[in-house]
Order: structure tokens, then C-alpha cells, then sequence
């Protein structure tokens, strides 16, 4: 769960190097908050996150649910949608898939 309070952190304070940092090198991030878009690579990681900082920036953490090695986040942004995000994070504590879109 600390990993996901961490990322949630970085998230609200626009870390971009925080937030890249935190996926593994192969991660994945399957985001359908806008449209049907599949991450990859540090590169778009960080393209990914630059423009989630600009069109939807966290506003509020609604709540936080851990299952297994998965965390279930449910916060809602700027905008007001509510987006949960599914984070699957490895041993080493880093982020190796997540799953977003509209709650």
C-alpha cells in the first residue's frame, strides 16, 4: 500500500521523474480515461504522465483498497471523473501494470 500512497503523492504534486521512476522498465499502463491507450517504455511513461498532470490532475483521494500483490485506487480529478486505477506492484516495489479508466 505504500507504493500506491507514494505514487498518489507524485501524482498530486506532479513528480514526473517520481512517477516514471516508481514502473518497472517493462510496465504497462492500460488507460481508457480518454480513449483506448496502451503505455510502454520510459519514454512514453513519461509522455503519459506529463499530460495526465495537465488535462486530469488529481484533486482527491476517494478510496484505497489492497488485494494481494494489486491496489485498487479510486480518486477523482480536477474535472470531477472519478478514475479507478488498478496498480500491480512486483516485490521489488515497483509498478509493473496499471489499469485506469472512469469509475
Amino acid at each position: 500500500m505504500a507504493v500506491a500512497v507514494h505514487w498518489l503523492d507524485a501524482y498530486r504534486a506532479r513528480r514526473i521523474n517520481q512517477m516514471v521512476g516508481m514502473h518497472s522498465p517493462d510496465a504497462l499502463i492500460d488507460c481508457t480515461c480518454a480513449a483506448s491507450n496502451a503505455i510502454y517504455g520510459q519514454e512514453g511513461l513519461a509522455a503519459y504522465w506529463r499530460h495526465r498532470f495537465i488535462e486530469s490532475p488529481l484533486l482527491e483521494l476517494v478510496d484505497l483498497q489492497v488485494a494481494g500483490e494489486d491496489v485498487l485506487v479510486t480518486y477523482r480529478t480536477s474535472s470531477g471523473m472519478i478514475v479507478e486505477a488498478l496498480l500491480n506492484i512486483a516485490e521489488d516495489g515497483l509498478i509493473t501494470y496499471c489499469s485506469c479508466g472512469p469509475d
